[in-house]
């Protein structure tokens, strides 16, 4: 499987993961929505800002699932904070995960910078940021 993370243009992380700077991408969730379960290692994300095209790739090293009441934020913060690049200080992080309940740590490796492409997702829903597709190629324009 191919997955799609599209980001936030303005926390510019897909540069620090070009750079090697955030080695870890995060999910957090209501609800266990893709990819939770659906991302295995060894497996290709690409990246995309929302409303710009795929612009990176990254090789799934290993994955963390949580469920965020059965664990101590604070400890993963710490251990991990710096790997993933928050934007927001970590209070603020903190202060969005507790509306969630579950958690995802997406190891890195091998991120490149490609030239950029589009793709056609309005099979995948205007609000989507995450999609799982079979081949990246099906959805290419």
């Amino acid at each position: 499987m191919d997955h799609i993370a599209i980001m936030n243009k303005k926390w510019k992380l897909i540069d620090k993961i070009i750079a090697g700077k955030k080695t870890i991408e995060t999910r957090w969730y209501v609800n266990k929505i893709s990819p939770w379960d659906k991302i295995k290692i060894w497996e290709t994300i690409y990246f995309k800002d929302s409303g710009w095209p795929i612009t990176a790739k990254a090789e799934v090293q290993k994955i963390i699932q949580f469920e965020i009441k059965k664990i101590n934020i604070d400890d993963i913060l710490n251990q991990y904070g710096s790997q993933i690049c928050f934007f927001d200080s970590l209070e603020e992080v903190k202060d969005r995960i507790n509306t969630k309940n579950y958690w995802m740590l997406i190891f890195l490796k091998n991120p490149v910078k490609l030239k950029p492409f589009e793709i056609d997702k309005k099979w995948f829903g205007i609000s989507c940021a995450w999609l799982v597709v079979p081949n990246i190629d099906k959805i290419k324009i």
